[in-house]
């Protein structure tokens, strides 16, 4: 029998630190908050996940770094 969503939330929360932790509840707090606004004044994507922007390590702008594209179809690969 499989936990419910619950319990495996429980058990994957126990497993963060306590400022993923928060990051969880701020993120719970802000679900809780659209449920409960009429459906108009909704948060758009960018807005909830402002926060996040940025954080991943990642290469710049692929498309601007010809290297990247070779091979996709640019008048230079063929």
């Amino acid at each position: 029998m499989s936990a419910s969503i619950q319990q495996q939330v429980l058990e994957a929360l126990q497993t963060l630190s306590p400022d993923d932790q928060q990051k969880v509840l701020t993120f719970v707090f802000n679900l809780k908050q659209q449920e409960q606004s009429p459906s108009g004044s909704s948060q758009s994507f960018l807005e909830a996940a402002k926060e996040f922007i940025g954080r991943a390590e990642a290469p710049g702008d692929l498309s601007t770094n010809p290297d990247y594209m070779q091979g996709y179809g640019t008048k230079d690969d063929r």
